[in-house]
C-alpha cells in the first residue's frame, strides 16, 4: 500500500480522540453497492483488506483510511447514437421535426435506461493523517480526486478544516533556486533527472527527462528567466519524488534497500503483516520527507502569505 502520489494538506482540527467513536463514524460512511440508478458513489473500505477495520492506527499517531470510488462509465457517443436513432424514428413516423425540449427529454430517458447496464469503474484512494503534525496526505493523482476524499471525511466527522499545505517560499521559486544554485541544496537533497521549465507570461514549456540537470544548457534557460515548475528530487537513502508547483508529490518511490531491509524483518509474509510493515515504513518515511520539504522551503505558512 505504499503511496505513489501525495496531495498535502494542513489540518486545523483533530480527529475523534476515541477510537470507538472514530470507528462508528467511519462505519456510517462505509462503501455499499452502487444502485442501478446511481452514477457514482464513494465510501470507506478496509485499508488492510476484507474483514479488517475500516481504519488503521499504525503506528500510533497516524491514521490510515481508504476510500473506494465507484462510477458508471456511459460513453457520450453511445447515448448520442441512441438518442439520434429514436429522434429519427419519431420524426419519420410523425412527419415533423422534434423541438429542443423533446430532444432533451429523450436524452434523459436514454441515459436513465442505459445507466444500469453501464460498466462500473472502481478506484481506491488512500488517506494518511499525521495527527501530531496536523498533516493530511492523500494518495491521489489529482487535486479533484483528493477533494472528493476530503469531502467524504468531512461528512464522516461532521466537520473538517483543512487547507493545502503552504510553505514560506513558493515551491516554484524554491525549485528554481535549487537548480540554479547547487550551493543552496541541503546535504541530503539529491536532484533527479526530470524537470519542467516555464517562462513568465509564456505558454511555452520545456520538459526534460533522463538528463543531468546540472548542465550549461539547463543553466542557460534559467538565466533567460525560466522557472522550475516541476522537479525530480530525492532524499538520500529514503525516497524520491517529483515536486509539482502546487507541492503535489508524484512518482513517489521508496528506496529499494529501505524496503528490502524492512521486509527481511518480517516473521511471516501474510497480507496483514505486510500491510502493517508497509504502513510503518511509509508513514515514517513520508513524515520525514514532508518535514524536510517544509524545512527546505522555509517552514509552513498560510496559503495567501507564501512568497
Amino acid at each position: 500500500m505504499l503511496f505513489k502520489s501525495l496531495c498535502l494538506y494542513k489540518a486545523h482540527c483533530e480527529p475523534p480522540a476515541d477510537a470507538e467513536a472514530l470507528e462508528e463514524a467511519v462505519s456510517s460512511q462505509a462503501i455499499r453497492p452502487l444502485g442501478g440508478s446511481e452514477a457514482r458513489r464513494i465510501g470507506w473500505t478496509p485499508p488492510a483488506g476484507r474483514g479488517t477495520s475500516l481504519f488503521c492506527v499504525r503506528p500510533p499517531g497516524h491514521i490510515i483510511l481508504s476510500a473506494l470510488r465507484q462510477e458508471r462509465i456511459l460513453p457520450a457517443s453511445v447515448v448520442r447514437e441512441e438518442v439520434e436513432s429514436r429522434v429519427e424514428e419519431i420524426e419519420s413516423s410523425e412527419a415533423r421535426k422534434l423541438r429542443r425540449q423533446e430532444r432533451i427529454a429523450i436524452k434523459e430517458q436514454v441515459y436513465e435506461e442505459l445507466l444500469p447496464r453501464a460498466f462500473i469503474k472502481t478506484a481506491r484512494i488512500d488517506l494518511w493523517w499525521d495527527i501530531q503534525r496536523g498533516v493530511v496526505g492523500i494518495n491521489a493523482t489529482s487535486r479533484a480526486s483528493a477533494e472528493q476524499v476530503l469531502d467524504l471525511l468531512r461528512e464522516t466527522l461532521g466537520s473538517l478544516k483543512v487547507t493545502p499545505l503552504a510553505t514560506q517560499t513558493l515551491p516554484m521559486r524554491a525549485m528554481t533556486t535549487w537548480l540554479s544554485d547547487p550551493g543552496s541544496r541541503a546535504d541530503d537533497m539529491v536532484i533527479g533527472d526530470q524537470v519542467e521549465l516555464k517562462a513568465k507570461g509564456d505558454d511555452g514549456v520545456i520538459r526534460c527527462r533522463y538528463l543531468d540537470l546540472d548542465t550549461d544548457e539547463i543553466q542557460q534557460h534559467l538565466d533567460a528567466g525560466r522557472q522550475v515548475s516541476r522537479l525530480a528530487v530525492a532524499i538520500d537513502g529514503q525516497v524520491s519524488f517529483v515536486i509539482e508547483s502546487d507541492l503535489h508529490l508524484k512518482s513517489i518511490r521508496f528506496d529499494d534497500q529501505l524496503i528490502e531491509d524492512d521486509r527481511q524483518e518480517l516473521e511471516d509474509d501474510s497480507e496483514a503483516v505486510r500491510f502493517e510493515a508497509d504502513a510503518i515504513l511509509m508513514t515514517r518515511t513520508l513524515q520525514h520527507a514532508v518535514d524536510r520539504l517544509v524545512d527546505w522551503m522555509g517552514g509552513t505558512t498560510s496559503p495567501d502569505k507564501a512568497s
